[in-house]
């Protein structure tokens, strides 16, 4: 995809956000400089997406969710234009999210250069943008959370962080789309976790569902070029760390009366952004603090590792809040549908763009794979409208 394009699309998303906005007074738009095409990406180019674009993708996260809430608002002939915005807007920030990210990791020494210290920055980012919407007028108020609220929220923030941290080191060891594919099995980790620590049973469809999924990730790892044992263990640890944190945001958001002090999910989620940043300087300083005085050389000398870094990091924040404000408006089976389309295109897309490996058999187990948990996501759902239906027949 053209640049420019992209640009186009990102400004007319941002200022179809702001046109939403109550709090705006006007359409705003941006304007950007010429842009090289996606695909001078395989020849190491540095990903020159333009400043207004990582804005414009930035403006459209900025409207807050209570906005749009109603299911339907800002119809256009039966349609949800701003739920479609979610969308759009969140694929496009996935997408160049994983590209972005991987480019910076290549530049700066891929799993033996400062993975740690890029996914740290790359929270950085999202915390500051996250820190001046309070700041901003007409922007976002800010949450009015208690010490306890803060206390409460640690586990979630550890949580996203270690997820982050686990998956930008299995992007940097692997190919994106192997990284992609193993990460699909989340619901297997998932599973594991509601049914032995969290006494929450699943079903016996859902458990049914699991070797669907692990065995389409096997066979897609079987002719894997760009396979890494690391890759591999790295990409299981976010699944865990993920798994770990839908939990404990549940048991977050049944906290009495913490959705109406926290405000909106864009506070929340700027909340948890800030306070996984804050965890990861730690980790950065044990893994990576010999050698920090080198990624600062790189980051001032080398664009390809500071344009990218900087994008990624807007990227990754814009794609999970809108990712968030989309369940919001819909429900977990339409989120299910959606998050499996999304990871066909970015592992389709990207393995494209960076010339990764599109081997008949990975592509056959990334389907398999996938396609299994699409089906863990709606097999109960599935099986109740039958139950339902045969019911109400009988």
């Amino acid at each position: 995809m053209n640049l420019r394009l992209s640009l186009l699309v990102g400004t007319l998303g941002a200022a179809t956000a702001f046109a939403f906005n109550g709090n705006s007074g006007a359409v705003r738009t941006f304007h950007g400089t010429n842009a090289a095409p996606v695909a001078s990406l395989k020849q190491g180019r540095t990903f020159r997406a333009d400043a207004a674009s990582h804005t414009a993708l930035a403006s459209a996260v900025a409207a807050d969710g209570d906005v749009m809430r109603t299911r339907g608002g800002g119809g256009l002939g039966g349609i949800d234009v701003p739920l479609m915005l979610y969308f759009l807007f969140w694929y496009v920030g996935n997408y160049y999210y994983n590209i972005t990210n991987k480019l910076a990791l290549k530049a700066a020494g891929g799993s033996a250069g400062f993975p740690m210290t890029i996914s740290a920055l790359q929270l950085a980012v999202g915390a500051v943008y996250g820190i001046f919407l309070w700041l901003a007028p007409d922007a976002r108020s800010k949450p009015k959370v208690t010490l306890d609220d803060i206390v409460k929220m640690l586990p979630v923030a550890f949580c996203f962080m270690g997820a982050h941290s686990a998956s930008v080191f299995a992007l940097s060891a692997g190919a994106v789309s192997f990284g992609q594919i193993v990460k699909s099995a989340e619901p297997a980790f998932a599973a594991v976790l509601s049914q032995f620590v969290y006494n929450k049973p699943v079903s016996k469809a859902k458990w049914l569902c699991l070797p669907i999924v692990i065995g389409g990730v096997i066979l897609a790892s079987v002719k894997e070029l760009d396979f890494a044992m690391s890759a591999l263990v790295s990409a299981c640890i976010a699944n865990l760390f993920a798994a770990f944190k839908g939990n404990e945001n549940k048991k977050l958001m049944d906290t009495d009366g913490f959705k109406e002090r926290v405000g909106s999910v864009g506070n929340q989620f700027a909340l948890t952004t800030v306070m996984g940043f804050l965890m990861s300087i730690p980790v950065v300083l044990i893994k990576e603090g010999r050698k920090l005085g080198e990624f600062a050389e790189i980051f001032r000398t080398n664009p390809i590792v500071s344009t990218n870094l900087i994008a990624s990091g807007l990227w990754f924040y814009g794609y999970n809040e809108l990712a968030t404000m989309t369940l919001k408006k819909t429900g977990a089976v339409t989120q299910s549908v959606a998050n499996t389309a999304k990871r066909v295109i970015v592992i389709v897309g990207v393995a494209i763009v960076l010339g990764e490996s599109l081997d008949p058999i990975k592509l056959l187990g990334c389907g398999i794979g996938i396609g299994g948990v699409f089906l863990y996501s709606v097999i109960d759902q599935l099986l109740a409208a039958k139950a339902a239906k045969a019911e109400k027949a009988e």
